[in-house]
């Protein structure tokens, strides 16, 4: 082949690949221009299918109110089952100092109320009998979602008793069980009602509408963990009476072996 005819060919060759690359970038296009289209129909199966969720569950939040009504008035017959609760949930028991656990014991109701649309927010209510903290027979919290999509909250001020303020005071001390603190003491839970900095993200009121307030029961329940450690101590201890016990037997046997093994010695000796 001469070298003009080689020139051609390679000519040929590269037009050809040109060529490949244009109709691979067309097509890459067009099923980037598909993909869209298809795209656009999941968002929109997805926005649908967020409107009939929506109406499920205003539905059920309506279903499910009377047995929440009753479900407290269970709950009102149980004495300080609501201080238990939160004090037996690790992430609110996170939250709680030793007089903070004493206000709680005369909180006598929680309520959670999510507004007509859900999405819009929900509130809060606490309900406290007569106690030497504040003078508030209820103290609400409400978290709104408005127009934009923006987050705020606004909750009930606190009217303390003089020299009672607990979200004034800060102490390192043991719990009413007895058992000393992990971590310094915390910052009272009653400064939650006055905390409004980050409403979108306020950790303590998501935890009290949707693991809590869902099924108080399982928190109220749950075993202390004082007494489950005295009861591994004292398995401990039968065990440990045990291998004494099984330790005297095998030291008993071997004693009882050897006095058996000199009598047979002096047997044979006689002989």
């Amino acid at each position: 082949m001469s070298a003009s005819a080689a020139k051609v060919s390679k000519k040929e060759l590269n037009s050809n690949h040109d060529g490949a690359d244009e109709t691979s970038e067309k097509e890459q296009q067009e099923a980037i221009e598909h993909i869209d289209e298809v795209q656009n129909e999941i968002d929109r199966l997805n926005e649908q299918a967020s409107e009939e969720i929506l109406k499920v569950e205003q539905k059920y939040n309506k279903l499910r109110q009377p047995f929440f009504q009753k479900r407290s008035e269970l709950i009102a017959k149980i004495p300080n089952f609501w201080v238990t609760t939160f004090v037996n949930h690790p992430q609110v028991s996170a939250l709680l100092g030793e007089e903070d656990e004493e206000a709680l014991h005369y909180l006598s109701r929680v309520e959670v109320t999510e507004f007509e649309d859900i999405k819009s927010g929900y509130r809060i209510d606490f309900y406290f009998d007569e106690n030497p903290y504040f003078e508030n027979k209820v103290l609400s919290k409400e978290f709104h979602l408005n127009e934009s999509g923006d987050p705020s909250s606004k909750s009930t001020e606190i009217k303390w008793k003089s020299g009672k303020d607990l979200t004034k005071r800060s102490s390192q001390t043991q719990n009413k069980a007895g058992r000393k603190r992990q971590h310094e003491e915390p910052e009272s839970f009653f400064t939650w009602f006055t905390d409004h900095a980050d409403a979108g993200a306020d950790e303590l009121g998501e935890v009290i509408k949707d693991d809590i307030w869902p099924n108080p029961l399982q928190y109220y329940l749950v075993p202390d963990m004082d007494d489950e450690e005295g009861e591994g101590e004292d398995d401990d201890e039968d065990e440990e009476g045990l291998e004494d016990i099984d330790e005297e037997g095998d030291e008993d046997g071997e004693e009882d072996e050897e006095d058996d093994g000199e009598d047979g010695e002096g047997h044979h000796d006689s002989i």
